[in-house]
């Protein structure tokens, strides 16, 4: 009874699941031809070179089908009948056919070979803009590695696709057609007993392009995790070193590497089958045509070289296919790889139309928050700052302080548009910040985190990242103003000293003079501070302190500050907790309210 109550629901779960997955290969089909067309928009800009391509393409198809004919003309008219006259001409013909043959595959390759490098590189290009052109929420949710393996492998597989793939495939229909079309002419008899094999080759190929599909682009993902973990890996090895956490580091990649390694077993094991099922078919057609087109030549109902041509035909019409089956494969993997490109350039762009056209006038640092909540997580019910009021003077120094989540870098994320607020307005100079153009907003301001980034470059070089345009003489009165030129003096080279990745090899503090130089070129009108004096010697933070004094002065400056000592001159100390300011004011009216910010005070 309990199983005839169940049948009927089994039977429509069954039918739900045939429906949804014939919708799911319809989507698949559409987002494949969609892929193809967004490839296309890149191709175009190289029609003329494509029109070469497309005309060596059917001159060497066209080349490639001659050859076989005159061969077998050969056969019937010059040496079975042993006629000599003629054979001489007949041979440089051949020869001349071979030659032009191999003329017109150089060109079409060389021609595409350009056609699919242009591309690719306008796609790398387009790729690497995006990243410029995205919030950093996104970059903050996505492994970088995995960025990285879209701009790298996947682009590569779309440019090592091209450059044969497209060739192969128009080829293939051209010779395939060209062949069936010759075969019917000379022997319809014996062109369908050619024909046998195609329903084997059908169902081969049907059943191992199915499976092939999702196995390449499971490896490209796959590839892509193992690279942001690679990535990762080797930027924290000095973390992984000081906790001893090798083994498992080693461990982990272990495992990408053999999800990596199954991926792409399983998808070049079952897409190889492609050539060995079709050799083995190529092998069979070719002994049925020997052995029919023998039988039908001892009865006089063919000549031995329609017999030749139809057995060199025979091999070219299972190549064909063959090459056409392996391409699916590759253009499967190759569509897989362009739809991860194509994915990061449909993301959402950081500046929108809107704010495009905005203007930034020359500010002068007044900043207001009003009612402003945000989470970095739509979805979140919990804000990580709720309710934020707040208002800054031109020229103030506002101390942000607080225990560790209380919302301090968020507010600085806001400030500088790094993120954009949920709810409540904030002002630059009375105007709504999200009607500001980010990039003129970001020239206004400048950065010394407690983590200074350096880039592989000249100390010179570093230092002008705050102002591009700057001279050098511009540059070493920065330095001088930020109490780095001392050191930098010191350094085997100077100025013109070569920094590694990240600024090793020179100490922490003198990465930070390096920064507040950085800042100094910038004149910036709003600066923002993290702690710069944390995790230095005394004489190095005396020097900092006085450079950012300079730094600081007359300008709207924002300080994250984790050393309450270092903020007691703040025009206003905002306290932070769980998302809410708590208390507001300078550090004498907060000592006197003897709250949070006294119990702080007295902590530190």
């Amino acid at each position: 009874m309990l199983k005839q109550l169940t049948s009927p629901f089994k039977y429509e779960r069954l039918k739900i699941n045939n429906q949804a997955g014939i919708e799911a290969k319809k989507d698949r089909k559409k987002v494949n031809l969609s892929t193809l067309k967004r490839l296309w928009v890149y191709l175009s800009e190289k029609r003329m070179l494509l029109c070469l391509v497309l005309l060596m393409v059917v001159l060497s198809s066209g080349l490639g089908l001659l050859g076989p004919y005159l061969i077998g003309h050969t056969i019937d008219h010059f040496i079975v009948t042993k006629e000599i006259n003629g054979l001489f001409l007949l041979l440089v013909s051949l020869t001349v056919v071979f030659a032009f043959h191999s003329l017109s595959l150089f060109l079409q390759n060389y021609w595409m070979i350009s056609v699919s490098q242009f591309t690719v590189n306008r796609m790398r290009s387009d790729l690497f803009r995006q990243f410029h052109q995205l919030p950093i929420a996104f970059f903050d949710k996505r492994q970088h590695g995995e960025l990285m393996s879209r701009v790298t492998n996947d682009i590569e597989n779309v440019s090592s696709t091209l450059n044969s793939s497209f060739i192969q495939v128009i080829s293939s229909v051209l010779t395939l057609i060209g062949t069936v079309t010759v075969m019917v002419i000379l022997s319809p008899l014996l062109t369908l007993v050619t024909m046998i094999i195609i329903p084997l080759m059908v169902i081969g190929m049907k059943w191992i392009t199915k499976r092939t599909g999702k196995l390449f682009k499971q490896q490209q993902q796959n590839l892509g995790e193992l690279n942001g973990y690679i990535e990762e890996i080797i930027s924290g090895q000095k973390m992984i070193k000081a906790y001893s956490q090798e083994e498992k580091v080693i461990s982990q990649f272990v495992g990408k590497s053999n999800q990596l390694k199954l991926s792409g077993f399983w998808a070049q094991t079952i897409s190889g089958f492609i050539p060995k099922v079709m050799n083995m078919l190529n092998n069979i057609s070719f002994a049925i045509v020997a052995a029919i087109g023998g039988l039908l030549a001892l009865n006089g109902l063919v000549t031995i070289g329609i017999i030749v041509i139809f057995a060199e035909y025979a091999r070219q019409f299972t190549r064909p296919l063959n090459d056409l089956a392996n391409q699916f494969n590759t253009l499967l993997s190759a569509i897989a790889g362009a739809e991860r490109v194509f994915d990061i350039l449909d993301e959402e762009k950081e500046i929108n139309e809107f704010e495009a056209n905005g203007v930034v006038p020359s500010l002068q640092g007044e900043v207001e928050f009003s009612n402003v909540s945000f989470s970095y997580d739509d979805g979140d019910d919990k804000q990580t700052i709720e309710n934020v009021s707040f208002h800054a003077s031109p020229g103030e120094t506002i101390a942000l302080v607080g225990p560790t989540g209380a919302g301090k870098t968020t507010l600085i994320n806001l400030i500088s548009r790094f993120y954009d607020a949920n709810q409540g307005e904030i002002f630059i100079d009375r105007l709504p910040i999200g009607q500001l153009n980010r990039d003129e907003l970001r020239k206004q301001m400048a950065f010394v985190l407690q983590d200074t980034f350096l880039f592989h470059g000249t100390v010179l070089e570093n230092i002008r990242y705050g102002r591009l345009d700057a001279t050098d003489e511009e540059v070493i009165e920065a330095a001088k103003l930020a109490n780095a030129h001392f050191f930098i003096q010191k350094l085997p080279n100077q100025y013109k000293t070569i920094i590694s990745y990240d600024g090793n090899g020179i100490s922490h503090g003198q990465k930070q003079l390096l920064a507040i130089a950085r800042a100094m070129l910038a004149n910036p009108t709003i600066l923002i501070l993290d702690e710069a004096t944390s995790s230095i010697d005394t004489i190095t933070e005396l020097r900092i302190q006085d450079a950012l004094a300079r730094l600081m002065k007359g300008r709207t400056t924002f300080v994250i500050a984790h050393r309450l000592n270092t903020i007691k001159k703040a025009d206003q100390i905002l306290v932070l907790k769980e998302g809410k300011i708590i208390e507001k004011g300078t550090h004498e009216e907060l000592l006197q309210l003897k709250g949070f910010y006294s119990e702080m005070q007295h902590k530190n």
